[in-house]
C-alpha cells in the first residue's frame, strides 16, 4: 500500500504514518496507535504475516509451542465487611504471620476449583479470599479467558461464603467487586525476548480476550497471540520489577506476573502474596470510604482506623525500609504504582480528616 492508502486502511492521518516511518526502528508508537497496528497485523493475510515475521528474523508468525506451560494462579477477592463483623469472625481464626502493623487472622476454606483457599480477615474490616489454582493451559489466550470467565462463579461464591460466616441473609451481605491475579510462571517452552513478552502478556491478559462478546468473555483469534509473541508486546501501564539473571517480573492493573530464574536470590511466592494481600486489603478499605462519599455520606471509621491509620499505611508502603532487599522494594513500588493505591490512601486520609475536623 502507499502511505496514504495505509493511513486510510488504519483510520489514521497521513502525518501519523509519516512519523512512524521517519522515526525508524527506535520509534515507539503511542499505546492506542500500537493497538491499531496489532489489530491490523492480526487480520492480515498469512503471506503478509510471514513477510512481517521475516523482517524480525523469524520464519513464521511465532515459534511453535513445544513443551508445557505451567502457571500457578493466585487470585485475591477482597470485600469490606466492617470492623465489628471482622472482630467476630477473627475470634474463631488463627492470627496470620503477615505484617505486624496490619493485623489479620487466617483460616482455610473449601473452594470447588482451588488447590488451596485461605480467607484472611483484617482487623480494619476487610476480608480477602486467596485462591491458589495451578494450570497447564494450551496457550496464554486460554488462560486469559479462564481468568475472566471464572469471575462469574468466584465472586458469587465469595459472597455466599461471607454470608455463611456472618450468619446473615443476602440483603445484608456486601459484594466482593474486584479480582486481582498473581501468576507465578514455573515452566514454559519460550526463551529469550519471547519469554519476556509472555510475562508482559500475563500481567495484562485483557489484550487476548474479547470481554464484550455475546455470551461472555471469548478468546481472540489465535493469530493475535502469535503475532504478539513474534513481535513483542508493551503497554505504558506495565511496570517491570525483575532483576537480570535473577527474575522476570511485571505488574499491571490486572495483577502481577513473575518467574524465578535463581531460587536462592529471587523473591519467594510468600513475599509476593503478602504484598498483594496488604495492597488489596487497603485498596478495599479505601474503596469503602470512596463509596460512602459517592452515596452522599460523611465518611467515618472507628478512631483506630481513621486518617492517622491511613497516614501510617501510606508511609509504610511508600517509604523504603532498611531491612528490605532491592528486589522487594522494586516489587512493592511496581504494585503500588499499577494499583493506584498511593493516591487512594491520600484521598481517603483527607476525606476522613475533613469529616472529623
Amino acid at each position: 500500500m502507499s502511505l496514504r492508502d495505509f493511513a486510510a486502511y488504519l483510520g489514521v492521518s497521513d502525518r501519523t504514518v509519516s512519523n512512524w516511518e521517519g522515526g525508524g526502528a527506535g520509534y515507539l508508537p503511542r499505546a492506542e496507535s500500537q493497538a491499531v497496528l496489532d489489530t491490523a497485523l492480526s487480520r492480515a493475510s498469512d503471506d503478509a504475516k510471514t513477510r512481517f515475521a521475516a523482517a524480525f528474523g523469524s520464519n513464521s508468525g511465532a515459534a511453535p509451542v513445544v513443551g508445557v506451560i505451567e502457571v500457578h494462579s493466585h487470585k485475591f477477592l477482597p470485600v469490606f465487611i466492617g470492623v465489628e463483623r471482622a472482630r467476630r469472625i477473627r475470634e474463631h481464626m488463627t492470627p496470620s504471620a503477615g505484617t505486624d502493623w496490619l493485623e489479620s487472622s487466617a483460616a482455610r476454606v473449601e473452594h470447588p476449583d482451588a488447590q488451596k483457599c485461605v480467607l484472611y480477615v483484617f482487623a480494619c474490616g476487610v476480608a480477602v479470599f486467596h485462591l491458589v489454582q495451578p494450570h497447564e493451559p494450551a496457550s496464554l489466550t486460554e488462560l486469559a479467558v479462564w481468568r475472566y470467565r471464572s469471575y462469574a462463579s468466584d465472586l458469587p461464591w465469595a459472597r455466599n461464603k461471607v454470608r455463611d460466616l456472618l450468619g446473615e441473609d443476602h440483603s445484608g451481605v456486601p459484594n466482593p467487586e474486584y479480582v486481582l491475579s498473581l501468576y507465578w510462571l514455573t515452566s514454559s517452552p519460550w526463551t529469550g525476548s519471547t519469554y519476556d513478552t509472555v510475562l508482559r502478556l500475563l500481567s495484562t491478559p485483557s489484550v487476548l480476550v474479547d470481554r464484550g462478546a455475546l455470551g461472555g468473555p471469548a478468546p481472540l483469534d489465535g493469530s493475535v497471540e502469535e503475532s504478539l509473541l513474534a513481535t513483542g508486546f508493551d503497554h505504558p501501564e506495565i511496570v517491570s520489577f525483575g532483576v537480570r539473571g535473577v527474575s522476570t517480573g511485571y505488574a499491571g492493573w490486572s495483577g502481577v506476573a513473575y518467574a524465578s530464574h535463581s531460587h536462592e536470590r529471587s523473591l519467594t511466592v510468600d513475599e509476593l502474596v503478602t504484598c498483594e494481600l496488604t495492597v488489596q486489603a487497603l485498596w478495599c478499605f479505601t474503596r469503602q470510604i470512596q463509596q460512602m462519599i459517592e452515596d452522599g455520606q460523611d465518611p467515618s471509621m472507628p478512631e483506630q482506623y481513621g486518617w492517622r491509620f491511613l497516614r501510617a499505611a501510606y508511609s509504610r508502603l511508600t517509604a523504603a525500609r532498611a531491612q528490605e532487599t532491592a528486589q522487594h522494594l522494586l516489587m512493592r513500588e511496581a504494585i503500588m504504582k499499577t494499583s493506584g493505591l498511593a493516591e487512594r490512601l491520600r484521598a481517603a486520609q483527607d476525606a476522613l480528616r475533613e469529616s472529623v475536623g
